[in-house]
């Protein structure tokens, strides 16, 4: 009920000759019935209710998406059309002689436009430039506005504008397929982004070659239908449809893919991470076939590692050219309390750009000791910086500068109080260390007054009509809140974020695990709890240098 009611409100909000009102409405409407919903619990269903419930809830999902999309897409075109009549206004000031009224009215055209996504670019010939990468970027205030408002990361929301162009102006099977519930959003996506290199005419072909000619909205699920294939198999059809349409692209699309081949890693559970190489196939397949050729051999000597343990040492020893993978000589930050570096607390520790890992694990990075397969005394050289944090919130005690730029060991103390990029759901890495009020308007280069940013976030703050404000500094041990600042964008929409702890916080009154020794240093005082920051080097000497 709730998906074919909230759709048909949609689908006539659309009709009504795009009535903000119906849309209104239409919104209202389905805030009440996901109210309703987010009240069911089933425990008046049988088991054969429950699954048609949930069958019926993940075809309303496919819907809200599809409205999603639509709405988005008239976001998106009302943009264009507002961007469209400041590049007109340009024009006229550039005709009339004023200088100043066409650079206000061509940025505030590029602000509105919305940014390409790579996969829009087809038969690109070369990478793009760093002006190019920028320019791109400076039109990212539109996708970063779907991306607040669909709690994702401004990339992602470049990704889903894109997206709801497409399935509005050109897959408009693969739009009906989704409203219906026949497809969820996720394959949407996959018919998207198989499709994105193409012309728009071969584009909207494939998709009635593919998805209309298989569709049935009337049985979701009909065998042969396009409902009931799996990911792998939408992919294949979609791509292989493309590919007989378009064979000089596809030959293109190989040729500007190999251009693109790179490294990259991300963490994943455990202390660990992965580090992962897109490279032509034929390159891939050998790296594949070396390791595991070295691993056969290293267990056909006796090696008791597993294939797997010796493919990975050998690639690493490869790589680094270091006689044992454990030897690494790299750089690795770690944040601890003092009772787990010296008292043997469980307290969770913290490495930057990667997250929470076991003390003991960080104590044992600290201090390794020799093993039967791995013989000798590998030490590290260790630099202390001691950090305090509020007891309550975590947060850090700051500095101040008078600098413009944030000096090294301020910038320093922001990446590390916030981690990632402080825009709501961004997550990437911090590329800036940006003041929140900008330092043209009076703003002080101050630990109360800056956060983390990525380079893209960077630039959106800048565009006309976003502001950010400091709701609160964080700072001292009497302030109930850690840093907070507020995003307002050109909608007027508003989006607080607060900086993480620095490490998790023990519950009020909890007692370190019992049986653990007094740390070895000086008591930790009542109203802050101190961290230590390791830098450690796989190095021969260890030396200490302790910052309060």
């Amino acid at each position: 009920m709730f998906e074919h009611a909230t759709t048909a409100d949609v689908r006539r909000a659309d009709l009504l000759g795009e009535s903000v009102h119906a849309s209104a409405v239409a919104a209202s409407t389905l805030l009440r019935e996901v109210s309703g919903i987010a009240g069911i619990d089933g425990n008046d269903l049988d088991d054969a209710d429950l699954i048609s419930a949930i069958d019926r809830l993940e075809r309303a999902k496919a819907a809200c998406a599809a409205a999603q999309a639509r709405l988005t897409a008239h976001f998106v075109e009302s943009q264009a059309r507002a961007a469209t009549r400041l590049r007109a206004e340009a024009q006229a000031c550039s005709d009339a002689g004023d200088f100043d009224g066409w650079v206000a009215a061509r940025d505030g055209a590029r602000d509105l436009e919305l940014e390409p996504v790579a996969a829009e670019t087809p038969g690109r010939h070369r990478r793009p430039s760093r002006s190019d990468r920028r320019m791109t970027l400076s039109r990212a205030g539109v996708s970063a506005q779907v991306g607040l408002a669909r709690r994702e990361s401004p990339s992602r929301g470049a990704r889903l504008a894109n997206a709801s162009l497409a399935l509005v102006q050109h897959l408009h099977h693969t739009l009906d397929a989704l409203a219906a519930g026949v497809l969820n959003e996720r394959r949407a996506e996959i018919v998207v982004r198989c499709t994105s290199h193409l012309d728009p005419e071969l584009r909207t072909q494939v998709d009635s070659e593919v998805v209309g000619a298989h569709l049935d909205l009337t049985d979701p699920t009909a065998p042969g239908g396009v409902g009931s294939w799996g990911d792998r198999e939408l992919e294949r059809r979609v791509r292989a449809c493309a590919d007989r349409l378009d064979a000089a692209a596809a030959v293109e699309r190989c040729r500007v893919a190999e251009r693109e081949r790179r490294v990259t890693i991300r963490p994943v559970p455990d202390a660990m991470a992965v580090v992962s190489a897109l490279l032509p196939v034929a390159q891939a397949v050998a790296v594949h076939t070396a390791l595991t050729r070295a691993a056969l051999s290293g267990k056909a000597a006796g090696d008791d590692r597993g294939k797997g343990q010796l493919m990975a040492d050998t690639l690493v020893e490869l790589v680094t050219g270091q006689a044992v993978a454990d030897d690494v000589p790299v750089e690795v930050q770690v944040v601890i309390t003092d009772r787990g570096l010296l008292a043997g607390d469980d307290m969770p520790a913290h490495v930057p750009g990667y997250g929470p890992v076991p003390a003991r694990w960080a104590r044992e990075l600290l201090a390794p000791g020799p093993s039967e397969d791995r013989p000798g005394d590998v030490r590290a050289n260790v630099w202390v910086r001691r950090l305090f944090t509020h007891p309550t919130t975590g947060s850090l005690v700051a500095m101040d500068s008078t600098r413009r730029l944030f000096p090294t060991a301020l910038r320093r103390f922001v990446v590390a109080r916030d981690g990632t990029c402080r825009t709501p759901w961004c997550d990437a890495a911090v590329a800036h260390a940006d003041h929140v009020q900008p330092h043209a308007e009076g703003g002080p280069t101050s630990a109360a007054n800056g956060q983390g940013l990525c380079v893209r976030c960077n630039l959106v703050k800048e565009e006309p009509g976003w502001t950010s404000e400091v709701l609160h500094d964080g700072l001292g041990l009497t302030s109930a809140h850690p840093h907070t600042v507020r995003t307002t964008t050109p909608t007027g929409h508003r989006y607080a974020s607060s900086a993480p702890p620095l490490l998790p916080t023990r519950p009020p009154g909890s007692p370190p695990r019992a049986g653990r020794r007094a740390p070895a240093v000086s008591a930790v005082s009542a109203v802050s709890a101190e961290v230590i920051q390791l830098e450690l080097y796989r190095r021969t000497d260890v030396e200490v240098e302790l910052i309060g």
